[in-house]
């Protein structure tokens, strides 16, 4: 070859190459390699630790690398799921088509057992949080209502029914290595999270009932079992049912149990998960707890499970932004320098390795404070346990809604920030998970009650503890650990602001109030946050 056809063959060739990062990220243990998870980790299991982290680090490399990339192919666009409502005789079958990649990487998560009798509490948490550095990824919703679901059975058991012993077995312990999935629809058209507004009708019919009407929104649209709120005939309160999806020898004809699956929604995140409109015609529905106080237990048990791991997701979500953004700007050059020798980009990878901290800190000691408590799940307010304990119960409560709340607005705030790191890159699908997490955590801040309804929740509950529980009291508890000036602030803000029109009608002043009020949840519960990283660090 000549000189001349060489420099042709080379001329507008870019030797640049991002194989250096793209191999660095591909070989990290999410575990292993993480300083302060393991700290955390090791804090909270105390005599457990070489136990629990023998586990962790034998199970890390098959969510950082397997899970990972299934998870990446499942998040395609061609791989969205979809509704095949008839077969090729013209049956009605309602099938929810998933992509190879999804039924993969859900036979790996919940072969797991993570919620089987003989894992570990800890064991299970730390998993959970590892998985959920996957982003939604169309299993961890799943896997929340999975959780919920075993807990609302493992509470109200019911020899009457046999048919929920094995509902329960099936989800929990799995049978002949199958673990059954989970889902929760309560939401309906007229109402959203308003569930006293519920319509969907059940008939009695022996110890079991019949579903008629609709559900609107139902994630989990492709799951074994659903908790499904319902009113009973000619009554006016709402009760809480177990529905399978298919009755026994039916799921391999795919005969559903007496419901239809209108459509598959389209969402702004969380695409892989198959979010649905169910309408049932006589589905047949098994009762789970007191008849007439079903809200309570949906909330109580199922809800607050779900609001307590989207904190936990929330946590898994920061650390992998930090992690990767921070690989990503010790690897990329411009002008001449790393992007983290900019004081702008090492000061916004400080905020968010503290977010990421923070989170996670305080997601432990939350959790902490779940496993200490007996019967933390579904107490009321009013319960008549003794006092000390009311308080501790009603901490758990208000902690669980403020990190629902506060880490979902944050985590969006942080994910936003770890892609500005990347430049354009960071918007690229294909080039970074970011962007598909920061989606997903925007619809988990819509979940289990959008931000304003848990803030009217958070108020109200205050005020009606008053009585047995002063907001003194309270902000001292749950900021024990923090600066005397710090508690002495936070309890002035909230006197004044439990006195204030956050709740009246719409004013200047309440508008100002209720201001007011998100600006405090969202400094208090960071504060928390904070005492639970100065006790690890």
């Amino acid at each position: 070859m000549n000189l001349a056809s060489q420099e042709n063959k080379t001329r507008g060739e870019n030797p640049y190459t991002f194989e250096k990062f793209v191999l660095e990220r591909e070989n990290l243990d999410w575990y292993r390699d993480d300083v302060f998870l393991r700290k955390v980790v090791q804090k909270y299991t105390s005599e457990r630790f070489d136990q629990v982290e023998k586990a962790l680090i034998a199970f890390s490399p098959m969510v950082s690398k397997k899970m990972n990339k299934l998870a990446e192919q499942a998040a395609r666009p061609e791989n969205r799921p979809y509704m095949l409502h008839f077969d090729a005789f013209n049956k009605r079958i309602d099938r929810v088509v998933r992509p190879m990649e999804t039924l993969q990487l859900e036979q790996l998560v919940f072969g797991e057992g993570l919620f089987a009798s003989k894992m570990e509490p800890w064991e299970s948490f730390v998993k959970r949080l590892l998985i959920h550095q996957l982003g939604e990824a169309g299993i961890t919703c799943p896997l929340t209502c999975t959780h919920g679901l075993i807990a609302l059975l493992d509470e109200f058991p019911d020899e009457d029914l046999p048919e929920l012993q094995e509902i329960l077995l099936h989800t929990k312990e799995g049978i002949a290595g199958e673990f059954a999935i989970g889902a929760q629809f309560m939401s309906e058209i007229q109402g959203g999270s308003d569930l006293p507004a519920n319509l969907l009708e059940a008939v009695p019919n022996g110890k079991r009932y019949h579903l008629y009407g609709n559900k609107f929104f139902c994630s989990v649209a492709h799951a074994d079992y659903a908790v499904v709120t319902a009113k009973i005939s000619g009554t006016d309160k709402v009760s809480t049912f177990i529905v399978p999806s298919w009755l026994p020898g039916n799921k391999e004809q795919e005969k559903r149990n007496g419901f239809e699956i209108n459509r598959i929604k389209w969402k702004m995140g969380t695409a892989e998960l198959p979010t649905g409109e169910f309408q049932y015609n006589g589905a047949i529905a098994y009762p789970i707890g007191p008849k007439d106080r079903g809200i309570a237990v949906a909330v109580g048990i199922v809800l607050t499970l779900s609001r307590l791991e989207i904190g936990i997701a929330c946590a898994g979500f920061m650390l992998r932004a930090f992690r990767e953004a921070s690989l990503y700007s010790d690897f990329r050059t411009v002008f001449g320098k790393k992007v983290k020798d900019y004081p702008l980009s090492a000061s916004k990878l400080k905020s968010i390795e503290n977010a990421a901290q923070r989170t996670t800190a305080g997601a432990f000691k939350i959790y902490n404070l779940f496993l200490e408590l007996e019967k933390p799940l579904n107490p009321g307010i009013n319960s008549d346990q003794p006092l000390e304990t009311r308080k501790q119960l009603f901490n758990l409560r208000e902690l669980v809604l403020l990190q629902k709340i506060g880490t979902t607005k944050e985590g969006a705030e942080v994910l936003r920030e770890a892609i500005s790191i990347f430049g354009g890159h960071g918007v690229m699908e294909e080039f970074s998970s970011l962007p598909r997490i920061f989606r997903d955590i925007v619809v988990n801040e819509q979940w289990e009650g959008p931000r304003n309804l848990l803030l009217t929740q958070i108020y109200r509950d205050l005020q009606r503890v008053a009585d047995w529980y002063p907001a003194e009291d309270f902000v001292k508890n749950v900021l024990d650990g923090a600066s005397r000036e710090t508690v002495e602030r936070f309890s002035m803000q909230l006197a004044d602001l439990l006195q204030r029109p956050v709740l009246g009608e719409v004013s200047e002043a309440s508008i100002e109030a209720a201001e007011e009020w998100d600006a405090f949840c969202e400094s208090f519960f960071k504060a928390y946050q904070s005492v639970a990283l100065q006790e690890i660090v």
